[in-house]
């Protein structure tokens, strides 16, 4: 009987603390349903500041996360305060600063990725809307998180990469600037003149659809190959993919036409046999003798 007795006064106590606790608690939804709208407000206000301002869409998207994530913080910590009255914001911040170090190994990751998310959005290298190369990765940068960006393929696939990785390892940047310099391979015959045949290359390029003529042009003689001696072609065009490929296509058709009409040979691999003994060779309408019969 005192057992029972017992656990009936336990119950009841928490029952009439919980009762207690019923306008608290009523305070607190109340409060956090202000926090929700005060938050929202606050990150469309936030928005339209910075809009304003003609910030980077980036560094945009990280103000606005930490306002929202700011006044969400401050609502929360009115909110336990009302719900544990015993609760002051000293004894909080002091339970925040152990509790952290466990958080910090639990999910260190994550907060990995959001550091270096932070970091992405400040800085001013790799936009919205950037081609980059990261870790065989190549693509467009389409949006960017706290956490994770999202970088669209040239095929159109979408790949979702950890913030972390982009800020640890080298990122190729393609589109830094409107232009960049693109480069090809042109060989010609052993027999060719080398000026002759750099100066057709140079007006071939220079002519060329979509090449900045104002920029210069570099032909190059590089080496000694198996069946050509080879030239580096290099020229300035955009920075995109596409501006890549159209011009390379337009140089490469370009530099063919230009060498035909100048009767400058563009080689084929040609291959060298040696023999280690004469070979004999048949006419025809002869009857081939082999070497034992010649020699009778």
């Amino acid at each position: 009987m005192e057992t029972l007795q017992l656990l009936q006064d336990q119950l009841w106590a928490i029952w009439a603390g919980f009762v207690r606790l019923l306008p608290n608690m009523a305070i607190a939804a109340v409060i956090l349903l202000v926090t929700w709208i005060v938050a929202k407000s606050g990150k469309k206000i936030a928005d339209k500041l910075v809009r304003n301002a003609n910030m980077r869409p980036s560094l945009r998207e990280l103000i606005d996360t930490l306002v929202f994530a700011a006044i969400w913080g401050f609502g929360l910590m009115v909110t336990l305060t009302i719900l544990l009255p015993g609760l002051t914001p000293g004894s909080l911040f002091a339970g925040l600063g152990i509790g952290a170090v466990a958080i910090g190994f639990a999910f260190q990751d994550i907060f990995q990725n959001f550091l270096a998310g932070m970091l992405i959005m400040l800085r001013e290298k790799m936009r919205i809307g950037d081609v980059i190369e990261c870790e065989g990765i190549i693509g467009k940068v389409e949006h960017i998180t706290l956490r994770e960006t999202h970088i669209r393929k040239l095929s159109n696939e979408v790949t979702v990469v950890p913030n972390s990785i982009l800020f640890k390892n080298p990122v190729e940047i393609f589109t830094d600037h409107d232009e960049r310099r693109h480069e090809i391979i042109a060989g010609v015959a052993y027999d060719t003149d080398l000026e002759v045949a750099r100066e057709v290359i140079l007006k071939a390029v220079q002519s060329a659809e979509g090449v900045n003529a104002e920029k210069r042009v570099d032909v190059f003689a590089r080496e000694f190959n198996s069946s050509s001696i080879d030239f580096t072609v290099r020229w300035w065009a955009g920075s995109k993919p596409l501006d890549m490929h159209s011009t390379r296509d337009a140089v490469i058709r370009s530099i063919k036409r230009a060498l035909d009409e100048a009767g400058i040979e563009i080689p084929f691999p040609y291959v060298t046999h040696t023999f280690k003994e004469a070979l004999r060779v048949q006419r025809d309408g002869e009857e081939a003798t082999s070497p034992d019969r010649a020699a009778t």
